[in-house]
């Protein structure tokens, strides 16, 4: 497995180096997976116990207090899907992948992972379908004890996200706009500075698994439960301290020179409507401003 997902090997490659037929090395794969599965049930997870508190901490020291965590996309490569319709895995780029919305904290872990949709499957579409976003609306993603903001706004908990999304009293998003007033443009850079850690994370999941890194051929039905068991083995990279160079994230062009390689980070195709978000949403966005302007960061 560590050969297949680490090393740009596909089960035809791959299979070829250990000199294995074809359906073997997939068996082979699909018991390391469940064996992840078996053996780290809950590695990802929202934070409990110690971390429950030493997450938000961190997002405080950064401006936002009862954070606890930044959530964004990345699309997954793959080659022409040969088991389901391909035309809605074809991106915006002409090429195929699927969508991985990504929730991490500001040390990289995984909190929560979903990879399934088709790229042409909308952002908010996809939120709308996670368990993440149940678990939010019915109020019982974060179990902690509710802080008070300026305004006498309160909140239990939330998420960093872009504006890809709509504000929720659960994920505060920019303001955005072209002529800010210098608080909003102060709260929307420090709000963008803390959710680079989310392309950091999927900088290093994806450049030490490489094969998510490039296009390859992969089962459509088989793919999120490989990429699920990755993100636990980021997760136990993360927790055991192992550096990870970011020089392997470079490749050369067809010039030679050295470039950054396409993580499958892409703007929002379509921003939202903020004027019809949740009033008590927009609050608590406005009431971080505003203690930001209180206790900077």
């Amino acid at each position: 497995m560590v050969e297949t997902f680490g090393e740009l090997e596909t089960f035809d490659s791959g299979t070829f180096s250990f000199e294995i037929d074809r359906a073997t090395g997939i068996t082979v794969v699909w018991d390391v997976t469940d064996a992840i599965f078996l053996v780290y049930p809950n590695k990802i997870a929202m934070p409990t116990g110690r971390r429950q508190r030493q997450v938000p901490s961190a997002f405080a020291a950064k401006g936002f207090p009862n954070c606890f965590g930044a959530i964004d996309n990345t699309h997954v490569f793959v080659d022409k899907p040969e088991n389901a319709p391909s035309e809605e895995y074809c991106n915006r780029k002409s090429s195929y992948s699927v969508v991985a919305p990504v929730v991490v904290d500001l040390e990289q872990r995984v909190f929560d992972v979903f990879i399934g949709y088709p790229d042409s499957v909308h952002d908010a579409r996809v939120l709308w379908n996670l368990s993440l976003f149940k678990r939010a609306g019915a109020g019982t993603l974060f179990d902690v004890e509710p802080i008070v903001l300026p305004g006498g706004v309160s909140t239990k908990g939330y998420l960093l996200g872009d504006k890809r999304y709509d504000p929720k009293i659960w994920m505060v998003v920019p303001y955005g706009g072209v002529e800010q007033q210098s608080d909003v443009a102060i709260f929307d850079g420090n709000q963008n500075a803390p959710r680079g850690v989310v392309e950091r994370a999927f900088g290093r999941l994806k450049g030490m698994w490489r094969l998510f890194l490039h296009h390859h051929k992969t089962n459509m039905e088989n793919m999120p439960q490989q990429f699920h068991s990755v993100c636990i083995l980021h997760n136990l990279l993360v927790e055991m301290g192992i550096d990870f160079n970011e020089r392997v994230l470079l490749e050369r062009d067809a010039d030679g020179n050295k470039q950054m390689v396409n993580l499958g980070m892409y703007p929002p195709a379509a921003l939202v409507r903020q004027r019809q978000a949740d009033p008590a949403a927009l609050a608590l966005r406005d009431a971080l401003r505003a203690r930001m302007a209180i206790i900077p960061s």
